[in-house]
């Protein structure tokens, strides 16, 4: 099965289809191996984190994901130290409306004039004139839905915002949210072994959204020994994360993945994703979590 390895996301800002997601580039290696990871300060080995993210744009990346509440804003400058001046073709997603108060609190705060404000700070942190993908980290129940909203429509109005995306919300609010101003992505939590955003992911396919899984790499059984990640990679000749990617990317053509991590060796091999082809039978198989070469 071939695939579309490019998707215009809100029609214009042409990507290739596998980004790279920041936020690992934080803390000390043994604080990004627990399982709650902090994303509290910046790297502390500097140079291997702006390495790994000049590797994946050499390895042909051209979307990066950030946001400011990751390292309370470091994220956004390690990226532009690294990338600035940026390639033509470069898109920059970030993401507001998270408090930080301490590095075990990820609060949802969407005051209008606060996620303008922080949509100030990320163009300076991240050394542009205007962001290509401001997502809303989270809808904040304490605001209007349309009042949110609308503070981003006001930046994409001013010339600070190209596109205007969401993160972890469900179809319900993306309609709302699509009344007030055109939503071009949505960054949901989603993978081979968690698929609760199923809906998500074929409703945002019929309007044209593109939808960016985080955490896109599955664990567990479906990457474990003997299971179904480890036989078709055996079978095509690629590691289990590029399985893993490649089937998001059979999934449909509006699906980006955002692979993150802190490895210049591992960014290149995701970014090699995008090459493996799957046929059929093997898709079928591997969202079925079957490994063995069986009819599903």
């Amino acid at each position: 099965m071939t695939i579309n390895e490019v998707f215009r996301i809100g029609g214009d800002v042409e990507v290739r289809r596998i980004g790279f997601g920041a936020m690992r580039l934080a803390d000390t290696e043994h604080e990004r191996s627990r399982a709650a990871a902090p994303v509290w300060r910046g790297p502390a080995d500097r140079a291997t984190a702006l390495e790994v993210l000049r590797t994946a744009a050499e390895s042909g990346v051209d979307l990066f994901d950030t946001a400011d509440a990751y390292a309370l804003g470091a994220n956004e400058e390690l990226l532009a130290q690294a990338l600035h001046p940026y390639r033509d073709g470069v898109a920059l997603a970030t993401k507001t409306g998270v408090l930080r108060p301490s590095a075990a609190e990820w609060i949802p705060h969407g005051h209008p004039a606060y996620l303008r404000q922080q949509a100030e700070l990320s163009l300076r942190r991240l050394r542009t004139d205007r962001i290509d993908l401001l997502q809303l980290h989270r809808i904040d129940p304490g605001y209007p839905l349309a009042d949110q909203i609308g503070a981003l429509r006001q930046l994409q109005e001013e010339g600070k915002v190209r596109h205007i995306g969401l993160s972890e919300v469900t179809v319900a609010q993306l309609t709302a949210a699509s009344a007030v101003a055109p939503i071009a992505s949505v960054q949901n939590l989603y993978n081979l072994a968690e698929r609760g955003h199923d809906a998500m992911v074929d409703h945002t396919a019929r309007l044209g959204i593109a939808f960016l899984p985080y955490f896109p790499v599955a664990r567990g059984a479906h990457a474990a020994d003997g299971g179904v990640l480890a036989a078709v990679a055996d079978e095509v000749g690629a590691t289990r994360a590029q399985v893993a990617l490649a089937w998001l990317l059979h999934r449909s053509p509006h699906v980006i993945p955002i692979p993150g991590t802190s490895s210049a060796a591992h960014a290149a091999e995701n970014a090699g994703a995008l090459r493996l082809s799957l046929t059929e039978e093997q898709v079928r198989r591997i969202g079925a979590g079957v490994p063995g070469d069986v009819p599903v």
